[in-house]
């Protein structure tokens, strides 16, 4: 592992430790407290407690690094820009339902460098850093190397997906059914889950029409690292929207050439000022 990032990958699972610690302490708490964003999107006073921890433990060990979360304003400036996602499957969280995850990023540039995806309710982990490969365990100390499959064709290809209804809205519902009815095997795992998967092997193709960046900038490392690809819709390199596509690289062009999206590519990752 490049030394600049040693240190970096090893704080964020001990940032995930503390999201972990407040996390499991409020699923399927009864006093949960569950309000609608603008967006119509919930969230819950575990996610703003989990982000407020994590930019409290940043703001301590890295002063001089930006920070860009879902539920908070963007702080600091610079190359250097952490992306937080505090739970990331919160209608799950708020179901009871186990399938929800903290996203840790460390952003250079454009690129990310390290992150880690935290899911306790799983009793896994998964993460990366540049040039040192994807693993997946309990612990950074207690992880095994990951790695995408080896599937070639779309009709030995499993595909995993959020819900048809964000394709609907987004105007591409039929492009992305005639790719389902291309695959093998289609589920609906969701959010994090499918990502991780794919990075493992057990999903060879995942893909939903609009996310924001910090949905996406842990998963853009782990599946790269795992030897996989990750690009918005229309095949643009990283985790810039419209919405992203992950494969386990031989599948990549032809899923793109499935979906065959009109978007707009004009996406750009957020800048800190």
């Amino acid at each position: 592992m490049p030394d600049s990032y040693t240190d970096d990958l090893r704080l964020a699972h001990v940032l995930a430790d503390t999201a972990d610690s407040i996390t499991r302490d409020r699923f399927k708490s009864l006093d949960l407290r569950v309000e609608s964003k603008p967006d119509l999107t919930p969230v819950t006073d575990a996610d703003i407690a989990v982000e407020d921890a994590i930019r409290a433990s940043l703001k301590r060990a890295r002063p001089r690094d930006a920070v860009h979360g879902e539920e908070r304003d963007d702080t600091g400036w610079g190359p250097r820009r952490w992306v937080i996602d505090p739970i990331d499957g919160t209608k799950n969280f708020v179901r009871g339902v186990p399938v929800w995850a903290t996203l840790i990023a460390l952003m250079h540039g454009d690129e990310v460098v390290a992150g880690v995806v935290s899911a306790p309710a799983l009793g896994r982990r998964w993460w990366a850093s540049k040039d040192d490969g994807a693993f997946a365990g309990t612990s950074l100390l207690n992880g095994t190397r990951i790695r995408v499959s080896g599937v070639s064709q779309l009709s030995d290809a499993s595909l995993s997906y959020s819900s048809i209804g964000g394709w609907i809205t987004s105007g591409h519902g039929q492009a992305f059914v005639d790719l389902m009815r291309e695959c093998w095997r289609t589920r609906a795992y969701g959010d994090f889950w499918s990502y991780v998967l794919l990075a493992e092997g057990a999903v060879d193709i995942a893909t939903e029409p609009e996310l924001a960046l910090h949905d996406m900038a842990a998963l853009d490392i782990i599946v790269r690292e795992a030897g996989g690809r990750f690009s918005n819709v229309a095949g643009r390199p990283g985790p810039v929207g419209p919405g992203a596509l992950a494969t386990n690289g031989n599948l990549h062009d032809v899923a793109v050439e499935w979906l065959n999206p009109t978007y707009e590519d004009t996406a750009e990752v957020p800048t800190l000022s």
